[in-house]
């Protein structure tokens, strides 16, 4: 073996050892490696939380749409609705101004 071979194969090493450490780097702090990994959880788990928040939310909404069915409609829930949308009282009602 020569000494240009030899520094050729010396610097194949070097070149090497670099490509891996920069490898390990990007499996550490890279955008997924493990350092992201953890924050990437907090974030689904966040997510998952949004989505039963939502869920819920969803269920309520469908449960006064099936109130609201116009082949039977709750009686409690259309006089809320008759009463919040077109500002309506019975006559035997008192109507209290808090805004003043």
């Amino acid at each position: 073996m020569n000494a240009q071979s030899a520094r050729r194969e010396k610097r194949m090493q070097w070149f090497s050892l670099a490509w891996l450490l920069g490898l390990g780097a990007m499996a550490l702090i890279g955008p997924f490696g493990l350092l992201a990994w953890s924050e990437q959880s907090a974030l689904l788990d966040h997510r998952e939380q949004q989505i039963a928040a939502l869920e819920q939310q969803r269920a309520v909404l469908r449960n006064r749409v099936d109130l609201l069915d116009p082949d039977h409609v709750d009686p409690d829930l259309a006089s809320e609705q008759v009463r919040q949308n077109l500002n309506v009282a019975h006559p035997d009602e008192y109507v209290i101004d808090l805004e003043q």
